[in-house]
């Protein structure tokens, strides 16, 4: 039976050759694979480090981002009567900025129209084009042999792209076609059988057979006296910054709108923005210090920490943030001063409130007025970037980390060689050892023999 060279190393010599060679192959691969492997869990720690400070980074900034996006920090329009109108407020919009009184006299309706009921929806109607007309654009519905029906009519109207809907509702009797049109006057519609269309066509003409169920119409309405006329019930350009919804028609009756800031809230934030941004330090020192790539992040830690004197909004007196309580201390951190805080919200809540929700009109753009969040967000960005100092450092770690896993690789390689090397050595080894104890024997047994013979 064939065996390894390993499993009969020291067969024939008495030597535990197996052994040896297993002892001598450790001692030369467990050091260097011990130094390799310290190396990668070093790397990995360092890696972990950063990658806590990125989620740092990237978290602090998001959250603010969202909750500016969603509306927390900003100022929420009120209104006396919702059963009449809601509003809401769009982004910058403060709530010193805004207040009127509205009376909604009617809501913004669509036209819908109705044919007779026709026992079968499936059946045929006639064929020949008809003209849907909406706000002086015309389009042709043709109804030929292969859509002569109820259904194949309303399939061809929908498929138009006028701006009218077509349904069919089951009625008593059979089914009816229902149209209907966008809100607005100006979307008010016709529906005509063409000169040569077969005269079933015509029970579905507005001058015809299809009754009008409700006219189209515009939402009338006034805010603070002043007359307007929409062809929507949501409006946007009336009040800046604010989207209405009108709900009901309620003439003589006014509603008035305003706004809450919310000052408790904007105070939290202010106090959690502190405390996020002194974890996130902490992040960053410890990343600095395993990654030993000190002047990457401390360049990061730099511009995180200018945050505090930036000027964010074009406001006169109070545009940063150490302007309501927010400073620096001796170790980096930032401190909070509450009392300034409530000062500066007691002198001007609004300039405060443009901090985390800058204003947005006409002469205020996210360049005079980029806001906490809007310089944040450009440090993240930057600092995540392939170039950035995040990402520099990362792209470093990732590097050695590969370079690391060859290396370990490359000596395992090496190692086993060396290992395959010394079992075939002491193979042979053992071999001339079996070959000399064999000579030895027969020597031993020739000098005994030679020693009797002498003696006899």
């Amino acid at each position: 039976m064939v065996t390894s060279i390993a499993s009969s190393l020291g067969a024939g010599s008495g030597i535990d050759i197996k052994q040896l060679v297993t002892d001598l192959s450790s001692a030369s691969r467990e050091p260097k694979v011990t130094r390799l492997n310290g190396m990668v869990t070093a790397n990995q720690a360092r890696i972990s480090a950063v990658s806590q400070a990125r989620s740092d980074l990237v978290g602090f900034a998001d959250s603010l981002e969202q909750m500016i996006s969603d509306g927390s920090l900003r100022s929420k329009p009120t209104v006396s009567d919702e059963s009449v109108l809601s509003a809401t407020a769009r982004a910058g919009l403060q709530a010193d900025k805004f207040a009127a009184t509205l009376v909604v006299n009617s809501l913004a309706r669509a036209q819908s129209s109705y044919s007779g009921i026709i026992a079968d929806k499936t059946a045929a109607i006639g064929t020949g084009t008809m003209t849907l007309t909406v706000n002086g654009v015309a389009k042709t519905i043709t109804v030929g042999s292969t859509n002569n029906s109820l259904e194949g009519l309303a399939t061809a109207i929908n498929a138009s792209g006028a701006g009218v809907t077509a349904s069919i509702i089951s009625d008593q009797g059979g089914s009816r076609l229902i149209l209907k049109g966008a809100t607005g006057a100006d979307n008010a519609f016709t529906l005509t059988a063409d000169s040569g269309a077969d005269p079933g066509l015509s029970a579905f003409a507005t001058n015809g057979g299809l009754s009008v169920g409700q006219s189209a119409a515009n939402a009338e309405f006034t805010v603070d006296g002043i007359a307007f006329s929409r062809a929507s019930n949501t409006i946007d350009d009336v009040i800046p910054g604010v989207s209405l919804t009108l709900k009901k028609a309620a003439p003589g009756q006014p509603v008035d709108i305003g706004a809450n800031r919310p000052l408790d809230l904007i105070k939290q934030t202010v106090g959690d923005f502190v405390d996020v941004y002194n974890q996130l330090k902490k992040s960053l020192q410890a990343a600095s210090k395993l990654s030993g790539d000190t002047t990457s992040l401390r360049e990061l830690e730099r511009e995180l920490q200018s945050m505090v004197n930036k000027v964010l909004t074009s406001h006169g007196s109070i545009n940063k943030l150490s302007d309501i309580g927010i400073s620096t201390a001796k170790d980096g951190t930032l401190t909070l001063d509450k009392t300034k805080l409530d000062a500066m919200l007691a002198t001007d809540a609004g300039a405060v409130e443009a901090l985390f929700n800058p204003l947005r009109d006409g002469t205020h753009n996210s360049t005079t007025d980029p806001g906490i969040a809007g310089v944040l967000d450009a440090i993240r960005d930057k600092a995540v970037a392939t170039d950035g100092s995040i990402g520099r450092v990362e792209k470093s770690l990732a590097d050695k980390s590969k370079s690391l896993s060859e290396q370990l690789t490359k000596v395992e390689e090496r190692e086993a060689a060396y290992k395959a090397r010394l079992e075939k050595q002491y193979a042979a080894l053992d071999v001339k050892l079996n070959a000399f104890k064999a000579t030895q024997a027969y020597l031993e047994q020739q000098i005994k023999l030679w020693t009797n013979s002498n003696n006899n």
